[in-house]
This record gives C-alpha cells, sequence and structure tokens, in this order.
C-alpha cells in the first residue's frame, strides 16, 4: 500500500473517530441498535436497482459513442468497478477499471471506453446538481415559514461542498472547458440527439431517486424519519459530498454532513451520524457482496474457457 492511500484512510478514520465523539457515541450506538431487519432487505434490493440502472446509462452512453456494450457485461463491470470505488481512496478507481477492461469491446480503444464512462458519471452527477438546487429553491419558496431558524450550519455545509468541489476542478486541471470543447460531438450524441436526452434524464432521475431512497430508508431505521422536502435538500447535499475525489467512497465527509444538517429537522447529530453511517454500510452491503459473487463467477469461466 502506497504512503498517500495509507494516509487517506488514517484521515478517514480519524475524521470519523473525531466526529463520533462530536456528536455523542453513545447515542450513535443506540440508533444502530434499533435498525429492523426489514430496512436492511430493502436498502440492499434498491442498491441492486441502483447498480442494473446505472450499467444500463453506462451502455446507453457508450453505445451513442460507437462502443457497444453488451448488457451483462455492463453489469459485471459497473459491479466489480463499484467494489473498487468502495473500498479504495479517490473513486475514481472503478472507473478507470471500468475503461480499461472494456477498452477492447470495440474500435476505439481506451479514448473511447473513457469518454463513456466519463460521460456516463457526468450525467449522474448534473441530475444531483440539479435536484439539490430545485430542491432547496422549492424549501425557500414553497415553505419559507418551514426554514430552520439559525440555517448557518446548512449555510456552511454548502460552501464547503462548493469549495471542495471547486477545489477538486483546480487539482484535476484548469483547462476543464477547453476539454469539454473537445468533447462537444460527443456531448450531443450522449445527451442530445434522436431522443438521448429523454433517455438519460430518465435513468439519471431513477438513480439519483434510488440514492435518496436508500438514505431515507437508513435513517428511518436509526429512528430518524425525515419529511419529504429532506428528499430534495438534506439527502443530496450529504450525497454530493461523495462526488468529492479526495477521500473514500465519501466516508467522513458525508457523516460530517449528516451530522450537521439532520438536527435542521428536529434530530441530533448523532442520529444523522447514525444514517450515514448505515447509509455506507448499505451501499457497501449491496455492492461488495454481489460484487464478489460477480468476480467468482467471471474467474471460474475464465478458467472453463481456458480448459
Amino acid at each position: 500500500m502506497s504512503k498517500l492511500k495509507a494516509l487517506t484512510i488514517g484521515a478517514v478514520v480519524l475524521l470519523l473517530a473525531i466526529l463520533l465523539l462530536a456528536v455523542d457515541p453513545a447515542g450513535v450506538i443506540e440508533a444502530l441498535g434499533r435498525v429492523p431487519p426489514g430496512h436492511i432487505l430493502a436498502a440492499v434490493l434498491v442498491v441492486q436497482v441502483q447498480i442494473v440502472l446505472s450499467a444500463l446509462r453506462w451502455r446507453f452512453t457508450a453505445a451513442r459513442l460507437g462502443h457497444h456494450i453488451p448488457a451483462r457485461l455492463a453489469i459485471r463491470e459497473y459491479y466489480l468497478g463499484g467494489v473498487l470505488n468502495q473500498i479504495l481512496p479517490g473513486g475514481i478507481a472503478g472507473d478507470a477499471a471500468r475503461v480499461y477492461r472494456s477498452k477492447d469491446e470495440n474500435s476505439g480503444g481506451w479514448k473511447r471506453a473513457a469518454t463513456a464512462v466519463a460521460l456516463e458519471r457526468l450525467s449522474g452527477q448534473f441530475a444531483f446538481f440539479l435536484l439539490t438546487f430545485l430542491g432547496l429553491m422549492a424549501w425557500a419558496i414553497l415553505h419559507p415559514k418551514n426554514l430552520p431558524m439559525d440555517p448557518s450550519p446548512a449555510i456552511w455545509i454548502v460552501l464547503a461542498i462548493v469549495a471542495a468541489l471547486s477545489a477538486a476542478v483546480v487539482w484535476f486541471g484548469t483547462s476543464l472547458k477547453a476539454r469539454l470543447g473537445q468533447f462537444g460531438p460527443d456531448l450531443a450524441a450522449a445527451f442530445w440527439k434522436d431522443g438521448a436526452l429523454a433517455v438519460q434524464a430518465g435513468l439519471s432521475t431513477l438513480i439519483v431517486a434510488s440514492y435518496v431512497l436508500t438514505f431515507m430508508l437508513a435513517s428511518d431505521a436509526v429512528g430518524a424519519t425525515l419529511p419529504l422536502i429532506a428528499a430534495v435538500t438534506a439527502v443530496p447535499l450529504c450525497l454530493m459530498t461523495m462526488l468529492v475525489p479526495l477521500g473514500i467512497g465519501g466516508w467522513g465527509t458525508r457523516e460530517a454532513a449528516a451530522a450537521a444538517l439532520w438536527p435542521l429537522f428536529g434530530f441530533t447529530g448523532a442520529e444523522g451520524f447514525a444514517a450515514s453511517l448505515l447509509y455506507g454500510i448499505f451501499s457497501l452491503a449491496g455492492t461488495v457482496l454481489p460484487g464478489v459473487l460477480v468476480l467468482a463467477a467471471s474467474l471460474l469461466g475464465s478458467l472453463g474457457r481456458r480448459k
């Protein structure tokens, strides 16, 4: 293990420990101790739907670029990529693996494969941003009297997310605009031409909804049943922290956001921390366990073909 990976893992563990002590460890343990088995099963099933729909979105995006991937292969690779994204620092190792393992499926090599993966991720991230923006606007316009008396924690969370995402953009290259310009024809093919927008919007809406539903189930499981408005405000804000490629699967930053935002709905920071922690466990279990089975089946199939 490289020093950078070790430092990243250590930083995440330290952040989680500090947050746990700050929000009341006994409260977190009590909240996690009341999780019903039915919620676990429901959340894990939702994660399966999420992964399959994401794989189909990737397959559709790749096909629009002339890079055709069989549905079964797309689903298998998405599971394997999800496992890597969950357990390795940066949150992009799984995407890199998808590029590498799918680059030989058609002509175009790794460039076509990389573009397809990048645009598929872009579709999902845009949907998250749009949901959060519309949700915050709806909260302010339709329910102004229900806004928290002191919204400063939420404001700081939003500012922190914007700052982190901005730093990530700078970190990975200041020529983002120029690079997007080079992808003009690909962007048009993947998102605009021949009804692509309807397909992308439909798939991304369902996928984002599955993320939000999993988080809502996790919060309900720890006894913090969130109001519907939280599904388009607090929950997407927490999930957006996972887009910052500086940690491991969003662990730590997601819990910090939940601990700060849940009190706005009358719950404790400990319940927010527990809900986010449980969400991470649901996502990890729902991805890693089937992913291991998919990997085992892939290895057995390879051995069988060699014989």
